[in-house]
């Protein structure tokens, strides 16, 4: 076969004989060393923001909702545990324009056993002893001996009661929708307001802001939470049924990669070729049913996603998308059959590594179980850092006031001069806040806290790589494998990578964060100016998280390529980056087309194992198969167990491939190193298998007899 031989650009010096050069430097000094202190002391600072959000933060503001006073209902230990609920006295008030304004209901609001569950007027209710003790449920104390008029005077009792049920730990109207479109409440279409008027239940949709909506995602969430009840076990069955093609996926490559590689393809194409014939079929048996000729755009959003697979426009997008994949599939096979033969040659060589490094397959776990420390910890220092401001009361009033939306106390609201001058008012919990110097630089603190979690996030990973390449870099430049490496590759290259270069891994994942951190902004941005931008800002923003989105997929590709630098030469970052890069340049053909084709064939694979995994979810779980019928739970939503176990065997089998990844990338660079240092003579003689010299049509010369 002919070499992959272009016209090699003039990026750099290509590598010169080194006839000490044995793969990984093992005498090494520190790189990077500012941007590690650097990394130690926002590390240090980041311990100190967290230990002064679990000082100043309380959880139970996100646990439990705020009456009027400030007080957590439900909480437990305190005289409201038995009052998990929060009622509010007038639901219709919330829909003023000020809720939007100050995020809190104008109405009083209070803890509640549990909620309404019939119409009761207070006028009613106070005629009739039994009723008028249920109805002081809902009310303040201090109800004995006063008039109907001067309960609500007072402010003590709402002027009405409708039944209600609990959504998020808070009492909205038991709202419901008719066929005809009819709003109901407690299956009535009016009720009495407590005032003397009788009321549409549309009223009180406003109110609750969008009921219909919320009543619809409420009763989807309940049902996806009683299928994940229902199904939990057979998911995770699933999983580890996934788990465990991923690692005889990965055995039987080290064996057998040619033969695997071209299995993995054609059954990739039958997978694909099957799944365009059952949607095929599909298509073709929904011709006859009612109703399956409404377009998506006409049926609009459906909480009941099921509700699409009985369209025949869903059935033709299925088909018309997987028909492009096996096309893009077949046409990359037939143009790139002489690539992908060199890039199984590198599949079989990285699969020779992992047989020399099988810890390596266990390597992602650590990595998991760093990454889940660095997670659990920005997001409870986040809640902390929420949750650490004080409560503010403000003045809230129905008639003209000129006190309205100012700051109270409420302990002496009642005989102050506000209360004086506006007989109306309430003083009620407005939101959290406060004046001090730790919460006007609050919104910074947060803004830290995502960041650290960017850059620690990214050095862990960026740990993972450089530990993986050193490891597997010590396999290639091994003259004799195994006697030239290490006893405990990964746990000698990990040692390295934190011994010797924290600082090249901070230095490279802070420059990631930064972008990452752009990113963000600007999303944060676009949301904050929705609905105010013209065309202009609107194309503006649109090419910078273009840009900023290309430059991060720039920068992961520098940055991994670096770090297998680091890893075998020991230099810094920079360095590194650069060497890799005029590297990379100086191959462009080979990076361009082997690299890339290596790269979609370990992507074929995960894509194989989705689909394995994913078919056998989806005759389970529908019950398209008899023998399954009685086995497979009764489900509302079949394809919530089925979306999970794709998801999770996606993930899965990327854990695994990623190792492959990191493995064929550091093989990729010492290949290309080998062929700029050796000539295949006696004294420089290629390091690269005998597989890999055959294919590129290579081959060392035997020493020369004496």
């Amino acid at each position: 076969m002919m070499e992959l031989e272009g016209e090699k650009p003039k990026y750099g010096e290509p590598r010169k004989y080194d006839p000490t050069f044995k793969g990984p430097i093992y005498n090494r000094g520190c790189t990077d060393i500012v941007c590690c202190i650097l990394f130690i002391i926002c590390i240090l600072g980041y311990v100190a923001v967290g230990i002064l959000a679990w000082s100043q933060g309380d959880p139970r503001k996100v646990i439990y909702p705020t009456d009027s006073r400030g007080q957590f209902c439900g909480q437990a230990g305190t005289p409201l545990e038995t009052k998990p609920l929060l009622f509010y006295f007038n639901i219709m008030k919330c829909a003023s324009p000020m809720v939007l304004l100050e995020f809190q209901c104008p109405t009083t609001q209070m803890c509640v056993e549990k909620c309404p569950d019939k119409f009761l007027t207070l006028l009613k209710a106070y005629t009739n002893k039994e009723d008028f003790k249920y109805y002081k449920n809902f009310c303040k104390e201090g109800l004995e001996g006063l008039t109907v008029t001067q309960i609500l005077s007072s402010g003590l009792c709402p002027a009405m009661l409708t039944p209600s049920k609990p959504f998020t730990r808070r009492c909205f109207p038991a709202l419901d929708q008719k066929k005809g479109g009819e709003i109901t409440v407690g299956n009535n279409s009016k009720f009495d307001d407590g005032e003397g008027n009788i009321r549409d239940a549309k009223d009180l949709v406003a109110g609750v802001k969008n009921a219909t909506v919320v009543i619809e995602a409420r009763q989807v969430v309940m049902k996806i939470f009683e299928d994940y009840t229902q199904s939990w076990y057979w998911i995770l069955i699933g999983l580890v049924i996934a788990m465990l093609i991923s690692l005889l996926f990965i055995v039987l490559l080290r064996f057998l990669a040619g033969i695997m590689v071209w299995v993995m393809i054609v059954m990739v194409i039958l997978v694909i070729g099957y799944g365009i014939f059952h949607c095929s079929m599909e298509y073709v048996s929904l011709k006859s049913e009612a109703g399956s000729n409404v377009t998506l755009k006409d049926l609009g959003f459906q909480t009941d996603f099921s509700v699409y697979l009985h369209i025949r426009q869903t059935w033709l997008a299925f088909i018309i998308i997987l028909a492009i994949v096996e096309v893009v599939i077949i046409l990359l096979l037939i143009f790139l059959r002489n690539r992908i033969l060199i890039a199984i040659a590198l599949i079989k060589e990285a699969s020779r590594a992992i047989g020399y490094v099988m810890s390596a397959l266990f390597y992602p776990l650590f990595t998991f179980a760093l990454l889940s420390i660095v997670i659990a910890y920005w997001a409870v220092t986040a809640v902390f850092l929420s949750t650490s401001n004080q409560p503010i009361y403000k003045v809230f009033n129905e008639t003209a006031c000129d006190h309205s939306r100012k700051i109270c106390e409420p302990a002496n609201f009642s005989t102050s001069s506000m209360k004086a001058e506006c007989p109306d008012s309430k003083c009620l919990f407005a939101f959290y806040g406060g004046e001090t110097v730790y919460h006007k630089y609050l919104i910074g603190l947060q803004f830290y806290n995502v960041f650290l979690f960017f850059w620690c996030a990214n050095f862990v990973t960026a740990l993972g790589q450089m530990t993986l390449a050193g490891a597997f870099a010590s396999y290639y430049w091994a003259f004799v494998k195994p006697d030239d490496m290490p006893a405990f590759p990964i746990f000698s290259s990990l040692g390295r990578s934190l011994r010797y270069h924290t600082g090249s891994l901070a230095f490279g994942s802070l420059i990631l964060s930064i972008i990452q951190i752009i990113r963000v902004l600007l999303e944060y941005i676009d949301h904050k100016l929705q609905g105010t931008q013209n065309k202009c800002t609107k194309f503006l923003l649109c090419c910078l998280k273009c840009c900023f989105w290309c430059l991060e997929k720039f920068i992961k590709f520098i940055n991994r390529n670096a770090y297998i630098m680091v890893a075998i030469y020991g230099k810094n970052f920079c360095t590194s980056a650069k060497d890799a890069f005029f590297l990379l340049m100086r191959n462009m053909i080979r990076v361009a087309v082997l690299d890339k084709v290596t790269d979609f064939l370990l992507f074929l694979g995960k894509l194989l194992i989705v689909g394995l995994v994913g078919i056998f979810a989806f005759f389970f779980f529908s019950g398209r198969v008899k023998a399954f019928e009685n086995t497979a739970p009764n489900l509302h939503y079949y394809w919530v167990p089925i979306l999970t176990v794709v998801v999770g065997s996606y993930l899965i089998a990327h854990g695994f491939f990623s190792v492959y990844a990191m493995c064929v990338d550091t093989l990729f660079l010492c290949f290309l190193e080998d062929l700029e240092r050796n000539d295949g003579s006696a004294e420089r003689p290629f390091l690269m298998s005998d597989r890999l010299l055959k294919v590129l049509n290579k081959k060392n010369k035997p020493e020369p007899a004496e």
